[in-house]
């Protein structure tokens, strides 16, 4: 089985890599559940929606090109 070492070297580095800690996950409130079950709509211009899609459709078609099409000089 594992030994009690190894167990506290495993919690130690799930707290770490999570940035939590069982103190901060005790004090929250109880209604604080409620408050984060309802999201909110954040509107957004056509224009910006538009721009972003595009943005990252260019990114990975560069992706692709940089990897998989790219022939370099020296060979």
């Amino acid at each position: 089985m594992f030994s009690q070492k190894m167990l506290w070297g495993s919690l130690t580095a799930l707290v770490l890599l999570t940035g939590t800690s069982g103190v901060t996950l005790a004090e929250m409130p109880a209604h604080s559940s409620e408050q984060t079950s309802q999201f909110h709509r954040i509107e957004q211009p056509l224009a910006l929606k538009v721009g972003v899609a595009i943005g990252g459709l260019t990114l990975i078609g560069l992706e692709l090109w940089w990897f998989l099409l790219y022939k370099s000089s020296e060979s």
